[in-house]
């Protein structure tokens, strides 16, 4: 607001998507899902990429191309549920099978970001 001269009585919303500026939220989720798109790829440090099982089904899905990983169960759901090996994880399920299949970094970033625009603003 400051930088853009915005009232202070007005939305912020707006400004932030005509800025092309994440909510706080979307802005760490985006954060932990590139931690976990890296660690998948084996460019993340050894220590996260050990906290990644991928899933195994006993059923065979067509539908599923995308690289699902297990997720363990926590004990505590109020902190247990924040911590980076649980909510990485079940960040990454949630998303959409083609961001799941990017063949790059860059290309990862791009469709999670129009995908977080899309969740933020519209």
């Amino acid at each position: 607001r400051l930088l853009t001269g915005f009232n202070r009585r007005h939305h912020i919303t707006p400004l932030l998507a005509s800025l092309h500026w994440f909510p706080v939220r979307f802005r760490i989720e985006f954060k932990i899902l590139l931690i976990t798109f890296k660690a998948l790829l084996g460019l993340a440090p050894s220590y996260i990429t050990e906290m990644l099982t991928p899933y195994e089904s006993v059923r065979s899905f067509s539908s599923s191309g995308g690289t699902l990983v297990a997720v363990p169960k926590s004990r505590l759901k109020s902190k247990g549920d924040r911590a980076f090996a649980i909510r990485a994880l079940l960040l990454w399920n949630d998303l959409p099978e083609e961001i799941m299949l990017a063949d790059s970094v860059s290309s990862f970033k791009s469709l999670l970001k129009t995908h977080f625009y899309r969740l933020a603003f519209m």
